[in-house]
């Protein structure tokens, strides 16, 4: 399954740019942890990751990152987020993040990006806030808990924030940088967690459907599909028979999927590597169409 070769790859960006007049593809890429890992992000279901490891008191990620456990346990909850938002703030966004920005100024409004990531590293790399759509949410962006308003704050930096240590043990009210600015009451991280549901206003679940929808191109990026919404993305794509690739180191269920049709690709390499060459490869499809 080790997929290399670059006639099949060619082959789906040729049936893509077939599909659409010359200068109208329209491109949606979607990416999870994998292009993140090739930056330093631990991944989240691979060894080591995120939901398969315990943290320092022995909870288990998958069980912190639930409403309900916010709602019982505050301090610990945003502990383990500020561990991250501090390994995140560490590094730095690679070259697969570089060339979807590419991408994005090359094609305009013609490119959708669509990332299962909170670490904001896809924007910190440029890709714009309009053409982007974090589904899961954003490690650097909080909201009220209890829903005293719908505004979205940037988290507070880090000297005006306790650090993870400070809330080991602690209880009662929210410190300072962890309050809302309007109710006093705790803010939250503003992500996805396990036992919440997709919406439009926060995740942009209709726009991604709409993108999806409208594409002519297909690019799944360090993925292995285990939440809805990638897996809806997917099936849209394949049932109406758009051309698509995946990009994996792993051969993921995205991967076999594209191996099996007729319409896709499986480029098994790093992003870092295959996510460059593809876009140099679409972009100079796009300049011959002209």
């Amino acid at each position: 399954m080790q997929e290399r070769s670059t006639d099949r790859p060619a082959a789906v960006l040729a049936e893509s740019a077939a599909r659409a007049p010359a200068g109208e593809r329209r491109v949606v890429v979607l990416t999870g942890a994998g292009i993140s890992a090739e930056s330093g992000v631990p991944t989240f279901r691979g060894p080591g990751g995120y939901w398969t490891s315990a943290d320092g008191q022995g909870f288990r990620a998958m069980d912190l990152a639930r409403a309900s456990t916010f709602a019982r346990e505050p301090h610990l909850v945003w502990r383990f987020y500020l561990e991250r938002l501090e390994h995140v703030a560490k590094v730095r966004p690679n070259a697969a993040h570089l060339a979807l920005v590419e991408l994005e100024n090359a094609l305009g409004d013609r490119c959708t990006l669509v990332t299962q990531n909170v670490d904001g590293l896809h924007r910190r790399a440029g890709s714009s806030e309009e053409r982007t759509y974090a589904i899961h949410g954003d490690l650097g962006s909080v909201r009220c808990a209890v829903g005293c308003s719908r505004t979205v704050w940037q988290i507070a930096a880090p000297a005006r924030r306790p650090g993870p240590a400070q809330l080991d043990g602690a209880s009662g009210a929210p410190p300072p940088g962890l309050a809302c600015p309007r109710c006093g009451g705790w803010l939250r991280p503003h992500v996805l967690w396990f036992d919440e549901c997709y919406d439009e206003e926060w995740f942009r679940f209709d726009s991604t459907r709409a993108a999806i929808a409208a594409a002519d191109l297909l690019m799944v990026v360090g993925t292995s599909g285990a939440t809805t919404l990638p897996n809806l993305v997917v099936d849209s794509a394949d049932s109406r028979r758009v051309p698509f690739l995946v990009i994996d180191t792993e051969p993921s269920p995205f991967a076999v999927r594209a191996s099996r049709s007729p319409h896709a690709a499986f480029l098994h390499g790093p992003a870092t590597v295959c996510v460059p060459e593809v876009v140099a490869a679409l972009l100079a499809g796009e300049v011959e169409s002209r």
